[in-house]
């Protein structure tokens, strides 16, 4: 049986960011960074991140993409999954950072777990996320 979907939200924080520049040339820096967070709300628990991230010469223009592996439970089911990340940030069009659900990456009860979202960082820097799930 098919379940609806559903929408979770809560709060992270960066535990650790370790970031490490491998070209620096013109238009931009690359960088390769390892992140851990913890995460509260819908989503209780630990990750551990890996992006690879270009940093432009103007302050607010940047983009990344990685993988980040989500262990501890969601609407209280236990388990693990993979999240694939996207996003960009310019003067023109602001922010955008989404997030969807590896299919088939997902453990234990939340195994069939389908998804994605947004992480959403406030005027204090602070980070939120939204999930819109389901788990068959």
């Amino acid at each position: 049986m098919t379940r609806m979907s559903e929408r979770a939200t809560g709060g992270f924080t960066l535990d650790s960011w370790d970031e490490e520049p491998y070209d620096e040339g013109g238009g931009g820096t690359l960088a390769e960074a390892r992140i851990t967070k913890s995460f509260t709300g819908d989503l209780v628990g630990t990750s551990v991140t890996r992006i690879l991230m270009c940093r432009t010469p103007v302050e607010s223009s940047a983009a990344y993409v990685g993988f980040e592996r989500f262990t501890g439970t969601l609407a209280g089911r236990r388990g693990s999954f993979v999240l694939h990340h996207t996003a960009g940030s310019d003067t023109e069009t602001g922010s955008r950072l989404s997030w969807t659900v590896v299919p088939d990456s997902a453990t234990d009860e939340l195994r069939g777990l389908r998804g994605g979202g947004q992480i959403v960082v406030g005027p204090d820097g602070g980070h939120t996320y939204q999930l819109d799930y389901r788990l068959d």
